[in-house]
């Protein structure tokens, strides 16, 4: 089991050719299109929803699922699904990858992310994750009482919460180990026995003859950098997502019991995704 992020030098990807260099312009444009044309109509239909429906979002979700499911197909990005995503009330754990997982978890399950405060900031970034409903948590034990009444209120929206529990995204080759602090919001007395974590697993599988680690994103690879080659290859790889059973957090006494469950199987599926379980 891995005990400690030790990050290598990340892959030297071969030159881009002219031909290359022509999908990355294709890509990029097409996806910009998708993306910020998708986030000025959920805009406008979130004008309409929020009104009527508050907290709940029951039309929005959808155009996201339509984004992210196209994008992956503009890239050129397979997906495969194995396991059936919780219809109950929860949360959701992945292990984390690359910001493809954004479009690769969205495409699979109408989902809203967990964040770390500072993204909200980020140029672009921040705005999209803020339109999408994004739920940003603050570094600080002072706030802790807040954040929980935060997530207990929007697991009874229905809402399904994706956060990333190893803390950073990784070469895609392993599963860091769980940190707890989040899942203790989902041991508070007013939701811990209505509610499930999910364990999911992906596993990206890189262009033939392509490093293992093609697709992942980490170190001082700069986003700009990586999203210029992910988007060369003319022929992409494919990524599996497999859900586990979820788990009701009233079987649990504890975050660190609960994390370590959510850990093994997420640990488990990867190594079988990769052919190596």
């Amino acid at each position: 089991m891995t005990t400690r992020w030790e990050s290598d030098t990340p892959p030297v990807h071969p030159a881009i050719t002219a031909r290359g260099w022509i999908r990355v312009i294709l890509r990029a444009v097409c996806l910009a299109v998708l993306v910020f044309g998708g986030l000025v109509i959920l805009l406008l239909v979130r004008l309409i929803e929020r009104p009527l429906y508050g907290l709940h979002r029951p039309m929005t979700p959808y155009i996201t699922q339509f984004v992210c499911r196209n994008a992956l197909r503009i890239l050129g990005l397979r997906l495969q699904v194995t396991g059936r995503p919780m219809t109950g009330q929860g949360a959701i754990v992945a292990n984390h990858t690359s910001w493809l997982d954004i479009f690769v978890l969205n495409a699979s399950k109408r989902i809203y992310f967990v964040s770390k405060s500072e993204v909200a900031g980020w140029p672009g970034i921040g705005w999209l994750a803020r339109s999408t409903g994004t739920v940003f948590v603050v570094r600080n034990p002072a706030q802790a009482k807040a954040q929980t009444r935060l997530f207990e209120d929007r697991l009874h929206a229905g809402h399904k919460l994706l956060f990333f529990p190893e803390g950073t995204s990784t070469d895609g080759q392993q599963v860091l180990p769980f940190k707890t602090t989040l899942f203790q919001s989902f041991l508070s007395p007013g939701i811990k026995n209505d509610i499930a974590v999910q364990p999911v697993s992906v596993i990206y599988h890189a262009p033939a003859g392509g490093d293992l680690r093609f697709y992942g994103w980490w170190g001082d690879t700069s986003f700009g950098a990586h999203l210029v080659e992910t988007l060369a290859p003319a022929k992409q790889g494919w990524v599996d997502v497999i859900y586990h059973p979820p788990l009701p957090v009233a079987d649990f006494t504890n975050r660190k019991a609960l994390a370590l469950a959510c850990e093994t199987a997420v640990r488990k599926g990867h190594a079988a995704g990769q052919g190596t379980g």
